[in-house]
């Protein structure tokens, strides 16, 4: 049961405000604003996944993780695929974790 309500409720928190997306008409400044957004959440996962708390010091670099995300970046930049991106970025990941950077 906790399952099925849990299943229920993100369904609910996923669908309804595209219901509603397409119900009203939202002001184009608002729409503007929103197309920022995968931008944001893709800058705040990579920094994220690249500097690495110290406390009390300056954050550290992950070199593994920033030697992933450049052809990432730049699968990114070219194809616009989200696939291709996180395709790229797991290829480059074993590779150099095969490699033993």
């Amino acid at each position: 049961m906790t399952i099925l309500a849990c299943g229920f409720a993100l369904w609910l928190l996923k669908v309804v405000p595209l219901i509603l997306a397409k119900a009203f008409r939202f002001p184009k400044l608002l729409v503007q604003f929103l197309s920022f957004v995968p931008i944001a959440i893709f800058a705040a996962i990579i920094a994220e996944n690249i500097f690495v708390y110290h406390q009390g010091a300056w954050p550290g670099i992950n070199w593994e993780n920033l030697l992933a995300s450049v052809p990432a970046v730049v699968t990114a930049v070219v194809s616009k695929s989200l696939l291709a991106v996180v395709i790229v970025g797991v290829v480059a990941m074993a590779l150099i974790r095969l490699l033993g950077f």
